[in-house]
This record gives structure tokens, sequence and C-alpha cells, in this order.
């Protein structure tokens, strides 16, 4: 897929914002209107939707954590959060950011405090008191951001697909009876992910806390249940109503069952290690 007409068009609007040596938000929405920036929106294609919006975000955060001007730096900030606030789509998609590229937003917002830009620091205020980033997604430095959003983007939906053909391919009553859905959902993957995101996005949100107040958006670390909680629930409540199944129909699937246990346990390990290793080094 090949996004650079619409790369090209975000350095464009920023080349008119930096070319005037603008520095408040009101110039980037004029020069927004004019340009009728809004319709970037209407030629993009139909297909892998988060893969471009990601793509378009990562660019304009390109601009934002630049070593250029002062100027190019706030346009890709204004940018950003002006493609994020006026997409067509629902629900919104929302900004992967970096922990490395959170640190050069706070710079900037500091640096804006420091030469009286006080409306990049209400940006970044509205943008955080909106929950529209995710945190610790992708690092520039560690590879391009297409490669990243790519990589991210397969892993996703390899998993999607896993888990549509194990519940929805096969409709034989036993295959249901049968299945463990702690091993096909990949629970304990699942489980180590959703910790790890959540010490991310409280990192996130201390840093965030040196640049603003945060009282209103402190809740959004404070996570209730983990993800692989919330799975892991429900594999119990598949497993008691599985059992609760073979007790009311009187299908030998319990044997058949303690069987496969048994086997899994015998090879547990067996084909997992690679993925266990494409897991730690994605």
């Amino acid at each position: 897929m090949n996004l650079s007409p619409f790369k090209r068009d975000i350095d464009e609007l920023i080349d008119e914002f930096v070319e005037g040596d603008f520095t408040s938000f009101a110039d980037m929405k004029r020069v927004w209107l004019s340009r009728m920036f809004s319709y970037i929106y209407d030629a993009i294609p139909n297909k892998k939707l988060a893969f471009v919006m990601q793509s378009l975000y990562a660019h304009s955060i390109g601009h934002m954590v630049s070593i250029d001007s002062f100027s190019r730096r706030l346009g890709g900030l204004y940018c950003l959060y002006c493609l994020h606030e006026v997409q067509p789509f629902k629900p919104m998609f929302r900004i992967f950011i970096s922990l490395h590229e959170l640190g050069k937003f706070r710079d900037l917002v500091v640096e804006a405090k420091d030469k009286g830009v006080e409306i990049a620091t209400a940006v970044a205020k509205q943008m955080l008191d909106k929950n529209v980033f995710i945190f610790g997604a992708v690092d520039l430095n560690e590879a391009s951001s297409t490669e990243k959003l790519n990589h991210l983007t397969e892993l996703q939906n390899a998993r999607v697909r896993l888990a549509y053909k194990k519940l929805i391919s096969d409709t034989e009553i036993e295959k249901f009876i049968h299945m463990d859905m702690g091993n096909e959902v990949d629970l304990s993957s699942l489980h180590k992910m959703s910790i790890e995101y959540a010490k991310a996005k409280m990192r996130a949100i201390k840093v965030a806390g040196e640049i603003v107040e945060i009282e209103n958006i402190k809740h959004i670390s404070e996570e209730k249940e983990l993800m692989g909680e919330s799975v892991e629930k429900l594999k119990e409540e598949w497993d008691s109503q599985r059992v609760s199944f073979y007790e009311q129909t009187k299908l030998n699937c319990l044997t058949t069952t303690q069987k496969q246990v048994e086997d899994d346990n015998n090879d547990e390990d067996e084909g997992f290690d690679e993925l266990d290793r494409l897991l730690s080094e994605s």
C-alpha cells in the first residue's frame, strides 16, 4: 500500500505552517481549512484502515519529535491532534506512541511553556484528558514506523484468525466440548502482555504528570481488572459450563478431555518454544 501521497500532503501542510513561522493553534487551523485538509479521509483506501491511520499519526509524530525548528515541531503536534479529532471513524482510532516519543512530547510542551505558547499546553492536556494515546506501542529507534506497524497488525490479525478458526469453523459439538480456552487463546501470553501494557501506561501517566495536571485522567492507569484476568474468568466460566453440559447430556467427553490434558502435559513444550521466542522479540 503506497501512502506516499498522504505523507506528502502532511509535509506540505506543515511546511506552510513553518514558512509563516507560526506557533499558535489558530494559525494551524487557518492553514488546515485553507487546504481543505479534512478531505484527506475521503481519499484513503477502505481497507487496512488501522494501518493507514497509524501511518498518518506516525508521520505527524515524526515532525513533532524531530530536531528541526520549534515551529515545525509544534506543527507536528497540532497536525496530530487535528488528524485524530476530524477522523470520521467510530470508534475513533487512538494514537500509538512510544515512551521515547512521549518524552519528546513532554520536552516540546515544556519548551512551549517557556516561550509563552500556552495553547500547546492546552492541546497536550486535551489529548491526555481524552485518552487518545496507546503508550509503548512503537518506537522509531527500533525500526521504521511502517515496519513496526505492519508487524503489529499482522500479529493481531494472526491471533484473530486463529481464534476465529478454532471457535467458528468447526461446528461439531464434540469439538466445542473438548476445547480448552486457556490453550486456544494463549492465556499465559495474554496475561503477561496485559501486565506489561498496564505498567507502560502507568509510566506514561507519570511522565505526563510532569507536564500538566492529571487528576482527571489518573483513572486511566488504575486498571480495575486486567484483560488477562478477565479472560481467565471467562475460561473458568467456559470450563464450568462445559462440565455442566456433559452432566446434562451424558456425552462421553470427560475421559477424552482428561486424556487430552495428559497428552498436552506430556507435549506442553512441543512447538511453543519458537512462539515464545517470537513473542519475546516482538
